[in-house]
């Protein structure tokens, strides 16, 4: 096994005082959905509390769910303009919102290419050379995929090329009309930049929870990434969609303490909570039942597939975050669990796309739902409400 699961004593770290394998939504997810909430955290008046459950929808109200959701896609994300060059791949899990996506982009452009490509293995996984090599002909690429395309060569090289890309990892069709899909991305573009000011000169993040959540790292608040926000429509921007978060790199090799995942943990809601034991920056230690033993297999499959020297590189702590969507759910489909208002989340794995020096392929957010997190000495989340505008 990699260094990460040596076994050794456990020893007190003392805090640093200086600077999308998703699974399909579970079964019967609409019992366990929260009322959507604004901003503020309130109740909101603008979505129906109370929606048809979308496995009783006919076949013709769903396909226009789809293309509903298609059209904000195209108009108001990606803001497609005439004639623009348009790569939207698939995989056999997504065709009927790969087609809602060709069919809202082709009354924009005549330069509309949809692509199935077989389902990846596991999220970060390259596509094919032939689907890559479009991407990087593209000014647009959209990506509802099983499996997340974010963290990988290909797009880095189409955003490098111009492209402005929209990924959807783990997109179903209930999820991608519904809930994160259904938010005022305009609203939400607005409420992110507002958060600028708060992270200024800010760079101790602790967060804590009462299940045993405690942890410090330090980040360079110059590097928070505020453009997911579901307005992609300049060259060499990406999102994931649904959007709505704040989020950033932790600084190699400063975190050290315990987290704790009491939300979902890449494809599914936690039943038994996930403890992470960290040291500078790197997973040492997984526990959490069967569910440990799974992560360590995955994590250790992957780290076969690099250098020996490259191996431990797969536990890294790769990105930290919070949601900001109101509309998300928690429904145990992380690309809308960590959306969610209210939550943080702590993503183990490659960490390149954000500037890090771990390129393993891996990358995989685990979400807690009730933790406090501090910016320095600005408290901005408390029992995973969101609160910072409240104090």
């Amino acid at each position: 096994m990699v260094r990460p699961f040596s076994r050794k004593e456990k020893k007190e770290v003392p805090h640093q005082i200086d600077d999308e394998i998703l699974e399909e939504v579970i079964d019967g997810v609409e019992n366990t959905v929260e009322e959507p909430v604004d901003l503020m955290g309130q109740p909101s008046e603008n979505v129906p509390k109370k929606d048809v459950p979308f496995d009783e929808l006919s076949v013709e109200e769903i396909a226009e769910n789809l293309r509903n959701s298609a059209q904000t896609v195209i108009k108001t994300c990606m803001d497609l303009r005439r004639g623009e060059n348009v790569l939207i791949v698939c995989d056999p899990t997504t065709g009927e919102i790969g087609q809602a996506l060709h069919e809202a982009a082709n009354e924009r452009s005549d330069r509309v290419l949809l692509i199935v490509m077989p389902k990846a293995r596991h999220h970060g996984e390259e596509p094919p050379s032939p689907v890559a090599n479009l991407m990087r002909q593209q000014q647009v690429v959209i990506a509802p995929t099983r499996y997340s395309l974010t963290h990988t060569r290909a797009i880095r090289q189409a955003l490098r090329d111009g492209a402005r890309v929209a990924t959807m990892p783990g997109m179903t069709n209930e999820m991608f009309s519904r809930g994160g899909m259904s938010a005022d991305f305009s609203e939400i573009k607005q409420k992110i930049s507002d958060l600028a000011p708060y992270f200024r000169r800010r760079r101790i993040i602790r967060v804590k929870s009462e299940l045993g959540t405690d942890v410090t790292f330090e980040t360079n608040w110059r590097e928070w990434k505020l453009d997911d926000n579901g307005i992609c429509n300049r060259p060499k921007m990406l999102t994931n969609l649904p959007a709505g978060k704040a989020f950033i790199m932790p600084r190699e090799k400063t975190m050290n303490g315990t987290v704790v995942i009491d939300g979902s943990w890449d494809a599914n809601l936690v039943d038994e909570p996930i403890t992470l034991e960290i040291e500078e920056g790197m997973v040492m230690d997984v526990k959490g039942g069967t569910i440990a033993a799974t992560i360590r297999q995955e994590f250790g499959e992957a780290a076969k597939r690099l250098r020996s020297k490259d191996r431990e590189n797969v536990w890294t702590v790769a990105e930290f975050g919070f949601g900001m969507n109101p509309q998300a759910r928690l429904s145990g489909n992380v690309l809308e669990d960590e959306k969610r208002l209210g939550t943080c989340y702590f993503s183990v794995g490659d960490n390149t796309a954000l500037g890090g020096t771990s390129a393993v392929g891996i990358h995989i957010p685990g979400v807690l739902k009730n933790a406090d997190v501090w910016l320095d000495d600005t408290q901005i989340i408390a029992n995973g409400n969101f609160i910072l505008w409240e104090n």
